[in-house]
């Protein structure tokens, strides 16, 4: 007789969500560490950021980013051949408009309220906010300067949309980096209502190649977040040994008025949303994309996260693949609530701290630039920087104060990433269940 292991001798491997965040705490407590030890500035810590965590992080990141393009074009072209009523098709576009724009603005009022409450910028002694400017000076330097390189358009406000969104040539929103989603949204939508429009017999191979792409996407998927745990390891160990504890104090209160909005905007407007709206417990939706929030926060972008997030709403979530392909490629770009309170709370931040007062209706234009500017914003790490040096223009306020937040705006932007995937999916949830959906299958992987 031998004595064959059976599958209970086997402990079952732990949640996917847990390997990440145990990778994700140990690279933010030893880069914590690692800058308090020996400073940013140590040449082995540089050389070890230069050489191993940094190209690792990076490598994820790309990898993730890699499978973006062939998911959503195969998700959103077969999602919309299945479809069929292009009466539909408007039904769920214009339910995620509408979703999207009221969410942003309920953000971006949190935001504001509590930089006019917490009065942030007005908390930085002068001779700190000198310092820290001095010491990001460079960086800051180099994005408003990219920001005023930037050709003036004489062209009108309808002839610019219609240039960001439709494509004279779809392969080259494909292949811009990062990728075009507003355009390729367009291409997409385009090809698949007339996919629907020929007959089947003359269109089965290309949908069985599409069905083909679709599955290999989503297995590459799951072969990259087998990485995950180290990645995401790396990234946060990269992020903490730069900018350790020192920036933190510093801007405590800026850093507080930020993480209590978002975190308002999370656990209060969306559970909100989810009973309401998706009529699904919040405290279930929020358990099934774990995943998802954990990988937003460690890659800092929301268009590395959409793959993850397309798999995750149709597994976890019970959302139709149809509307999760377009609902999830929207709100990558469009949808971008944390993008559009953290702008508008550091724009009044600034602005405090220049001494310069902003009225009512200088800050209701401002609200008005955060929700256009969060739309327009690209889904990568750090993409509202620019956005923010040019409202600082608009009002007044001297952009190279810029650099007092620099620092600080990665750390920062893995925390509003986290709740742009999130509030993507709550509104896929609310479509779906609109489009009479049943949400939250038994079977899911957490």
């Amino acid at each position: 007789m031998t004595n064959e292991p059976t599958p209970q001798d086997h402990p079952p491997a732990a949640p996917k969500h847990s390997r990440i965040l145990w990778g994700l705490t140990i690279g933010a407590v030893v880069g914590v560490l690692a800058n308090i030890a020996v400073g940013s500035k140590n040449p082995a810590l540089a050389w070890v950021l230069e050489n191993i965590t940094e190209p690792i992080g990076a490598l994820f990141l790309r990898l993730l980013l890699m499978t973006v393009v062939p998911l959503v074009v195969a998700s959103l072209i077969l999602g919309i051949s299945r479809i069929g009523d292009i009466r539909k098709l408007g039904r769920i576009g214009l339910r995620c408009f509408l979703y999207c724009l009221v969410i942003s603005a309920i953000s971006v009022a949190i935001g504001l309220g509590l930089a006019n409450a917490i009065q942030p910028g007005k908390r930085i002694p002068a001779a700190t906010a000198a310092e820290l400017q001095q010491r990001y000076s460079t960086d800051a330097a180099r994005e408003v300067e990219r920001a005023r390189e930037q050709p003036a358009s004489k062209e009108g406000p309808v002839l610019r949309f219609i240039k960001s969104f439709v494509p004279s040539n779809p392969v080259a929103a494909m292949t811009s980096d990062p990728p075009n989603m507003l355009q390729l949204l367009f291409f997409t939508l385009v090809f698949g209502v007339a996919l629907n429009v020929v007959p089947r017999e003359r269109t089965a191979t290309l949908i069985d190649f599409l069905e083909g792409l679709f599955s290999v996407s989503l297995k590459i998927i799951d072969m990259i977040l087998w990485t995950a745990p180290v990645a995401v390891g790396c990234l946060l160990f990269s992020n903490a040994a730069r900018f350790g504890l020192d920036l933190l104090g510093a801007l405590v209160w800026f850093l507080i008025t930020v993480l209590l909005g978002l975190g308002l905007h999370m656990f209060g407007t969306y559970p909100i949303a989810i009973r309401l709206l998706s009529r699904i417990s919040p405290v279930e939706f929020f358990r099934r994309i774990k995943t998802v929030m954990v990988t937003a926060f460690s890659t800092s972008s929301s268009n590395a996260t959409l793959p993850t997030s397309m798999r995750v709403a149709e597994q976890n979530l019970g959302v139709p693949r149809e509307i999760s392909g377009f609902v999830l490629t929207v709100g990558a770009t469009a949808n971008q609530n944390g993008t559009a309170l953290y702008e508008g709370v550091t724009v009044l931040f600034l602005a405090q701290l220049a001494g310069v007062d902003l009225s009512f209706g200088q800050q209701v234009m401002v609200a008005y630039l955060a929700i256009l500017g969060s739309i327009g914003t690209a889904g990568i790490p750090s993409a509202s920087i620019p956005f923010i040096i040019l409202v600082l223009g608009t009002i007044g306020v001297n952009p190279a104060l810029i650099g007092v937040i620099y620092g600080l705006d990665r750390i920062l932007d893995m925390c509003r990433t986290t709740l742009n995937v999130a509030g993507d999916l709550t509104a896929a949830t609310y479509v779906a269940r609109a489009e009479g959906a049943q949400l939250l299958p038994s079977e899911a992987d957490y």
